[in-house]
């Protein structure tokens, strides 16, 4: 069965379009649905045409001279400040090589890690007791798509993510933020946070697994053992109260929250496609989509971004994308491990 015998309706075509409001879709599309190769003239043009229409040209336009947005320091204010503006670029696949995306990954590399390498949720000087898991993946992950992977400062950022899911060194936990091994989270009760390890893990499933070293492969097979040991369609990871519904409502782009599929998505590209545990998550997603085989978009921090991001309650091509890729993954991952 080809992956697309799981769409009702040809989604991809309408994902393909020419779309200057959402550009960036078809770019990823072509990429990472279709296989095209980086130097295929349409990948080129698509790349092209996120850098002059769309969200990531405002975005770009905001930009403070010296590299920040909103204002210079730490930069967590959500959601105008640098954290979350490279956060949504890398997202929004803007081009590695534009000089003002290098000097945006610059700047929050020098003013937004702590000491100890991790990233603060901080406006000023970034503390060890402000470094997050979900804003340290949620970095690490944009900071690899944009180019970053071997600068020294996000490899300590990606040092500081392995050793504190894995527990090897106690000194990067304090009473506030990050509290303990295995995601625990004061934000969470100093419980283990489910969105926490997802972005944590969406971080180091992005490092290419030739790259891994011992010690990120420790952590991923930890924080792989963690996600999987709840019921993913249920979402019921520890938690100080209810489950929250923000795991049952897909959005784009995500912030500090996670949603079923991200954490779908994750354990799918870490090579769990074939594992019974995904399989409930699965089919609560296939059962999302519409006749058309279109997703809504549900969540969003539209209003307080430099620029919306479609509407919320429409069919949204941002979401339809994350779940093809998360469809593509799963079906080649079955028929692979069937051989």
């Amino acid at each position: 069965m080809a992956w697309q015998d799981r769409l009702k309706g040809d989604s991809l075509a309408w994902l393909l379009e020419v779309d200057p409001k959402n550009p960036g879709v078809r770019y990823f599309v072509l990429r990472d649905l279709l296989d095209r190769p980086a130097g295929d003239p349409e990948v080129l043009a698509a790349r092209a045409a996120i850098m002059a229409s769309g969200p990531v040209p405002i975005i770009l336009d905001a930009q403070q001279p010296e590299g920040y947005w909103d204002k210079p320091g730490g930069g967590y204010g959500k959601y105008r400040a640098t954290a979350w503006q490279i956060i949504f670029l890398g997202d929004l696949g803007a081009d590695p090589a534009d000089a003002r995306v290098k000097r945006g990954c610059d700047y929050l590399l020098d003013h937004t890690a702590a000491s100890t390498g991790g990233f603060a949720a901080s406006q000023s000087d970034p503390h060890p007791g402000s470094v997050l898991h979900c804003l340290t993946g949620n970095l690490l992950t944009s900071l690899i798509a944009l180019g970053w992977l071997n600068d020294p400062r996000t490899q300590r950022a990606l040092e500081w993510q392995a050793k504190a899911i894995t527990g090897e060194d106690s000194s990067l936990y304090h009473k506030c933020a990050t509290s303990g091994p295995d995601f625990a989270c004061e934000m969470n009760d100093k419980l283990p946070c489910g969105w926490g390890a997802t972005k944590a893990m969406k971080a180091l499933a992005a490092v290419p697994p030739v790259e891994r070293d011992a010690l990120v492969q420790r952590a991923v097979e930890r924080g792989a053992a963690f996600l999987l040991r709840y019921d993913l369609a249920k979402a019921d990871y520890p938690t100080d109260g209810k489950i929250s519904l923000s795991w049952f409502k897909l959005g784009f782009p995500l912030s500090y929250w996670s949603d079923l599929l991200e954490t779908l998505t994750v354990l799918l590209d870490l090579g769990y496609a074939g594992d019974p545990r995904l399989e409930g998550a699965y089919a609560w997603l296939l059962n999302e989509q519409d006749e058309q085989g279109r997703w809504a978009l549900l969540h969003t921090v539209n209003s307080r971004m430099w620029t919306n991001i479609e509407r919320r309650g429409k069919p949204s091509k941002w979401v339809t994308l994350r779940a093809l890729r998360a469809i593509k993954a799963m079906e080649t991952g079955r028929s692979g491990a069937a051989q």
